[in-house]
């Protein structure tokens, strides 16, 4: 286990700018040190996340993951029909490790339907602590009824933990989405405003302070003294329905609005599906994420110069919400897309080459593959001929683990040829050292994996070796 969760080898690392792809001669820092390019990374997220530790612990304000839903039926192109614990193993080695790279004020959001998100809820609370649970947001994910269920399920759920609930609540008026800028039509010497309360709502059960303020008695948002200040200086009114507070237009622009745990905007897969389908001119991806909906999320919880994670990177979609969010507010955001299946080239990458301007441009690379290129010519595999040529690759190339006697599997070879396919495959899996299915940091120098001069110069620089 311990080498298998070690940092890995970089391979056929490429920059991508608007004027097209480049070898990567170098990666670009900021002041701190500290990596400063968009970066796509293939291979296995649970690994690709510890690659990334020495570069981004407690660097990442936002995490947002789109994780297989475990219904074996919604469309993902990897396994998404686990048994329910081997799911919930899935999701605890990735979360625990997923925490490490949050800031201290960071926050990760999850997208599940009603199949896993309850135990999912619990799962978090054990590895973020229930007393970093902020929120579950439910969305509105389907237009139209299903009428092949008692009750057509027609949202989907987002968790929302924060790696300190403390610090993040302190920090409250920094989290929110643009208000609205509607009803100001009254106006004095300091510009546009509205009426709004100064009541308390909740009385005393929210600390309320209870005095009477020009004969009213009652709740109020502030203290007396402090309600006398702003009262002197024309801020609070009395008017024939009470007291009331002038509330500018100028700090509304600047300010947030709170939202609640209802999302009923236009954040459907369909309408995410037809913009993908649009962008890419065909259907290359089944229930891609709604673009609004992320962006929403990363307006809502980050800053302009926040790094923000995606390990279950799937179609590309936070890419797009990062891109368009910073074009929108001159932002400098920059994202990690984590992805270990085939498409993350033809669907991923394309998806954020089409959607970038001239000022974007992100770095692609992979985690080298060792054992892992032979699990993927077994699970490829249509018949026992195959699998058996596979074997004679293994016998020659790969690394088995320390117990295999390869004399003993030629003796029970028959034997082996009676199985299914799904069991032979499931055999050979089994003979090979998880240890070794990514070329690990410690072996770039070894003969045996052969490692490129421009791999060990990329590596070097990712990991700031000298």
């Amino acid at each position: 286990m311990t080498q298998l969760l070690e940092p890995k080898v970089l391979t056929n690392a490429k920059r991508y700018t608007s004027d097209g792809e480049k070898p990567l001669d170098q990666f670009n820092r900021n002041e701190k040190g500290v990596i400063a390019d968009n970066l796509i990374i293939k291979g296995n997220n649970l690994l690709a996340l510890h690659s990334l530790k020495e570069e981004f612990a407690g660097k990442v304000k936002l995490i947002y993951i789109d994780p297989p839903y475990n219904t074996g039926s919604d469309g993902f192109n990897y396994n998404d029909n686990f048994n329910h614990s081997s799911w919930m193993t899935f999701m605890k080695n990735r979360l625990e490790f997923a925490r490490n790279l949050l800031t201290d004020d960071g926050v990760i959001f999850v997208s599940l339907d009603d199949n896993e998100a309850h135990y999912c809820k619990v799962l978090m609370d054990e590895v973020f602590k229930r007393e970093n649970f902020i929120a579950d947001i439910c969305h509105k994910s389907r237009g139209s009824i299903s009428n092949d269920k008692i009750i057509s399920p027609n949202h989907n759920h987002i968790l929302l933990f924060a790696k300190n609930e403390r610090l993040v609540f302190s920090n409250k008026e920094k989290f929110g989405v643009k208000k609205s800028l509607d009803g100001f039509r009254l106006k004095d010497e300091r510009g546009d405003f509205k009426l709004v309360p100064v009541d308390g709502p909740g009385g005393a059960s929210k600390g309320n302070p209870f005095y009477i303020f020009e004969g009213i008695e009652g709740y109020w948002r502030f203290s007396k003294d402090k309600m006398q200040k702003m009262y002197e200086d024309g801020l609070v009114v009395k008017t024939a329905t009470g007291l009331q507070q002038k509330y500018y237009k100028e700090k509304a622009a600047n300010s947030k609005q709170t939202v609640t745990t209802w999302w009923d905007e236009n954040f459907l897969t369909s309408t995410a599906t037809s913009e993908l389908k649009k962008l890419m001119g065909d259907a290359v991806f089944k229930n891609p994420k709604n673009t609004n909906l992320i962006k929403r999320i990363t307006e809502l919880w980050t800053e302009k110069d926040d790094i923000i994670l995606d390990y279950h990177a799937g179609s590309g979609t936070t890419a797009h919400a990062v891109l368009e969010l910073n074009k929108e507010d001159d932002g400098n955001r920059k994202f990690i897309l984590c992805e270990q299946m085939d498409y993350i080239e033809t669907v991923t990458t394309a998806r954020v080459k089409k959607v970038m301007n001239e000022h974007n441009e992100f770095i692609y690379i992979e985690l080298k593959k060792y054992n892992q290129n032979f699990i993927e010519q077994i699970e490829s595999a249509k018949d026992t001929i195959t699998v058996l040529k596979i074997w004679e690759e293994m016998k020659a190339k790969s690394f088995l683990n320390y117990n295999v006697d390869i004399q003993k599997q030629e003796e029970h070879i028959e034997e082996f040829k009676a199985l299914s396919l799904a069991e032979q495959k499931q055999h050979m899996v089994e003979l090979l050292d998880k240890n070794q299915l990514y070329v690990n940091l410690s072996s770039l120098n070894d003969k045996d994996f052969a490692v490129s001069a421009d791999d060990k110069k990329v590596t070097m620089d990712f990991y700031k070796m000298k």
